[in-house]
């Protein structure tokens, strides 16, 4: 299907879009010479090995291999197809494409999500009015004000009213001709059991827009207006949306989350908006479940710390420990903000004021291991021997675990200050722990059921002349037209890396369709994913501004010679093979062909 859309529509859409912008969005990146770096979004690692370079509009991971532009970076971390990383960059950057619409006409998923998603912001505009412009949002908009919302706060969030009616939205997404069958499956319409009519979902609620990560209502949230089951009512899971997969005001946060270097986490969209009239602007929540490792990720790729902030009830302190695990797991540094029992952030704010809920909450969260410390402590009497013994067991595992030595340290005169025990008793039992620990970890099979995204490519050993020829000329003819003209002519077809000689292919082929050198433009050609892999690398390689054509001459000569160099070891092992015989006329006759072409090569 990509073959029938023009190739100046494609290249206007890829060229409206800087992919240093675009990549900003899933990865923290930071300029480092004329580069920018962060931790691949497609493997997991601590030292970053993923480069974007701005002046070639493209992407490569020396970790992985991962590779390519703005497009193939889109499908890796999307799992768009191409005409759909197409058609998202192009509504990012306001391109019209009426050609590619024609030809998305054939595709009922792609279209069902766009109308899924259109219905959802009509939706949000409507429920918006009503709470502003009409009658019968009037009692939820006084209870937001009373509540500390202002207009900026609800212009902002797109809070919105479902009226007290079964057919307010129905009948609004009806005359606009939306198949009310499909607004069923995107959450909604309801569908009355004993005659099938559609009905609205949300009712008599306050309505909080749920977005994806690029700003599109995917889902809603709802809050009865007065009494009533369900309190809180949330979209299900759909085609677009997969709320363990999104964080709620992810798009809105992100920038601050990118200055800060921080994100705080929270359980709802209601203490995330409270918390952003607090000045917490770099709040994001889950959405009605525990924090999954995608969210987890998610948060990774944008910001190095995160300070979790749940209620202070039993189920928001155990979600706090396993959040704090999962996040940990995903390399992210972890704090946890503690409120009194009994309230939630919302409930905080609106009874101590900003300034304490910045002071107190935020600002002075814990780490996790001083969570931990009161984590155990819950509902144990220490003054009984037991339980004081199995509460210090629990918390030496726990130091065990730390990595920093100073920490370890730390928590253990800790825990010998409180219970008047020997320090140098806590330390060896500190290291048998940490032991048995080794000794089990080192005993767990490994999960025969990793499939990373990309096989890993560890770091190359030192490479041969013919092999570094070959890479350094193909960087070059990337970069240049005429050095690959000539290389064509000299070299053709010759590469002795067989990937190396597919790559220049398709640029001689590139080249010769009339295309000035664009590697963004180039990388889109190659559907071969490992070669797209080693074309961006290539891509990628720092080589001098100008090639001389004395250098050109030494790499093109380690290249040809190369297959020479072998038949001459070839001619060696004949040689030995002769002596080892005792045929010594054959011998000598083999001693002096390699003398030949060791003379050819050293002339060549």
């Amino acid at each position: 299907m990509a073959e029938r859309i023009p190739d100046e529509l494609i290249e206007k859409v890829r060229t409206s879009q800087d992919i240093v912008e675009l990549v900003s969005e899933y990865v923290n990146l930071k300029k480092q010479g004329r580069n920018y770096f962060g931790l691949c979004p497609f493997h997991g690692e601590k030292s970053p090995s993923f480069s974007v370079a701005p002046d070639k509009q493209i992407y490569h991971c020396f970790g992985c291999g991962a590779g390519g532009n703005a497009f193939s970076f889109l499908m890796n971390i999307e799992g768009f197809s191409f005409l759909e990383a197409v058609k998202h960059i192009a509504q990012r950057t306001g391109i019209d494409l009426p050609q590619l619409e024609r030809q998305q006409g054939n595709s009922k998923a792609s279209d069902n999500r766009a109308v899924m998603t259109d219905a959802h912001e009509l939706l949000a505009k409507l429920y918006h009015h009503y709470l502003l412009n009409t009658e019968q949002g009037l009692k939820a908009l006084e209870y937001l004000k009373n509540r500390g919302f202002t207009d900026e706060v609800i212009s902002r969030f797109q809070i919105g009213f479902a009226p007290d009616s079964w057919d307010a939205a129905t009948n609004f997404l009806k005359r606009r001709k939306f198949s009310l069958g499909l607004c069923e499956k995107a959450g909604l319409l309801g569908t009355r059991d004993f005659d099938g009519k559609f009905f609205d979902r949300f009712r008599n609620r306050i309505m909080f827009p749920i977005w994806d990560r690029n700003g599109k209502v995917i889902a809603f949230g709802g809050r009865i207006l007065g009494s009533g089951e369900p309190k809180y009512l949330n979209s299900p899971e759909t085609m677009l949306f997969n709320k363990g997969n999104n964080l709620y005001a992810m798009h809105l946060s992100r920038p601050q989350m990118r200055k800060k270097e921080q994100a705080v986490l929270f359980e709802g969209y209601v203490d995330t908006i409270a918390a952003w009239r607090a000045g917490v602007e770099n709040g994001v929540a889950t959405l009605g479940t525990s924090l999954t490792e995608e969210q987890a990720k998610l948060l990774k790729r944008n910001v190095p710390s995160v300070v979790i902030c749940y209620d202070s009830d039993n189920a928001g302190v155990e979600a706090a420990f396993r959040a704090s695990s999962i996040l940990q797991k995903a390399g992210v540094n972890v704090r946890i903000a503690q409120m009194p029992d009994g309230l939630d952030p919302d409930d905080y704010i609106q009874k101590f004021g900003t300034e304490k809920f910045n002071r107190d909450v935020i600002g002075a969260s814990l780490t996790v291991m001083a969570f931990k410390i009161q984590y155990f402590r819950r509902g144990k009497n220490l003054n009984d021997e037991g339980e004081r013994m199995l509460y210090i067991e629990e918390i030496i595992k726990e130091i065990s675990r730390l990595s920093n030595a100073v920490e370890k340290d730390h928590y253990l005169r800790q825990l010998s200050d409180e219970f008047n025990l020997s320090l140098e008793a806590l330390k060896q039992q500190q290291f048998l722990t940490a032991k048995q620990q080794k000794r089990k970890k080192d005993n767990v099979e490994p999960n025969r059921n990793n499939n990373p995204r990309y096989k890993t490519y560890f770091n190359k050993p030192l490479l041969p002349a013919y092999h570094n020829a070959e890479r350094i000329l193909l960087a070059h003819m990337l970069k240049n037209t005429d050095v690959a003209i000539r290389v064509q002519e000299s070299v053709g077809a010759s590469f002795n890396i067989e990937e190396h000689n597919a790559v220049a292919a398709y640029l001689y082929a590139f080249y010769e369709e009339g295309n000035l050198p664009n590697v963004g433009l180039f990388l889109q050609r190659i559907e071969d994913e490992r070669l797209n892999k080693i074309a961006s690398e290539l891509a990628m390689l720092t080589v001098n501004e100008h090639l001389s054509d004395r250098e050109m001459s030494d790499y093109i000569r380690q290249i040809t010679n190369y297959p020479k160099w072998l038949e001459i070891q070839s001619k060696e092992k004949q040689k030995k093979e002769a002596e080892r015989g005792q045929d010594f006329a054959r011998a000598a006759q083999i001693a002096m062909e390699i003398l030949q072409m060791q003379k050819e090569l050293k002339g060549s």
